[in-house]
């Protein structure tokens, strides 16, 4: 299964580590450090044209990567629901 974040970008659900809104989770130090390191170590892919919406956090063989996406959290819930039917 995969989960499309947007701009022809599509991601092994099997790798998604968490899904969170941009704009409750900024506030979170932990957040905020996360995602300092990531762009340092050039590992965040921007996927939107304003501002992004929800930020993908995604565990591989390549390490982690961070995908910024103008699509919702809301909105990629339920694209994992309606492949699974839940």
């Amino acid at each position: 299964m995969y989960l499309h974040l947007g701009q022809d970008y599509v991601v092994p659900l099997r790798q998604v580590t968490c899904v969170f809104d941009m704009d409750t989770a900024t506030a979170s130090k932990w957040t905020q450090k996360l995602v300092r390191r990531l762009q340092e170590e050039g590992r965040i892919i921007e996927l939107y044209e304003d501002l992004p919406r929800a930020a993908v956090l995604c565990v591989g063989e390549l390490g982690e990567y961070l995908y910024l996406t103008e699509l919702s959290s809301r909105a990629l819930q339920r694209r994992v629901e309606k492949r699974f039917a839940i």
